[in-house]
């Protein structure tokens, strides 16, 4: 039987034990796929908030929504580096969308299919009224690449509000953890559009998974009584 997990301040950050509980329920509705866009003329309407989900090729950011919505297949997993290239996006009860970006970094996509998802991606962050934050994801063992860097400066320049979410972080011992949590900490500084705080999650283990869920539930649309 798995230890249970020991979840440290610096994962929490300012959440309460309610945000927590709220995360737990909205997380536990029905996510469905409703929407694959591969140009910025074929966006779904913009209604809902949304959430969108970015990272290196084979960062894990189909197994972390897997892992959030505790499914297995709602979102593929895959052993082919940039096999996802398009936006997939997933309704999540009605009250918030999450975005499914495709991985950047793969060396053997050829430079103008990487030029087109530039453009594409950044007509998304800069248009995308309902866009309320963008997850980029960075592996823990690896800590922040050169093209997450890339990216973090398009989302500067689009005045996307963004949040570094480490992945695989069962992979590390609890002190590494924090060495690698405070490096990014200290180059998102350079970056205006970045939140301070990094959280540190594991789709394997389920390590900062509720508290990703209940800072996720605070950009989903309210809860109408009655």
């Amino acid at each position: 039987m798995a230890k249970p997990l020991t979840i440290t301040p610096s994962l929490i950050g300012d959440l309460t034990e309610m945000e927590i509980e709220a995360g737990r329920l909205l997380f536990a509705k029905e996510c469905d796929f409703f929407w694959g866009a591969e140009a910025a003329t074929t966006l779904p309407e913009a209604v809902l908030p949304e959430i969108c989900f970015a990272g290196r090729s084979n960062v894990g950011k189909s197994s972390l929504v897997n892992a959030l919505t505790g499914r297995k297949t709602l979102a593929r997993t895959s052993q082919t580096p940039g096999r996802t290239q398009q936006l997939n996006f997933f309704n999540l009860g009605n009250r918030l969308v999450m975005v499914d970006m495709p991985g950047y970094g793969y060396a053997q996509v050829s430079k103008e299919r990487s030029a087109a998802w530039v453009d594409f991606i950044k007509s998304y962050l800069r248009g995308r009224v309902t866009l309320k934050r963008a997850l980029v994801l960075v592996d823990a063992r690896h800590g922040l690449k050169p093209h997450d860097v890339d990216m973090m400066k398009m989302m500067d320049q689009t005045a996307v509000g963004y949040q570094i979410v480490l992945t695989k972080a069962d992979t590390l011992k609890p002190g590494a953890i924090d060495k690698i949590r405070a490096q990014v900490a200290v180059a998102l500084k350079t970056h205006g559009a970045a939140h301070p705080e990094v959280l540190a999650t594991s789709a394997e283990t389920g390590l900062g998974i509720p508290e990703l869920r209940g800072f996720l539930t605070r950009m989903a649309e309210p809860v109408v009584a009655g």
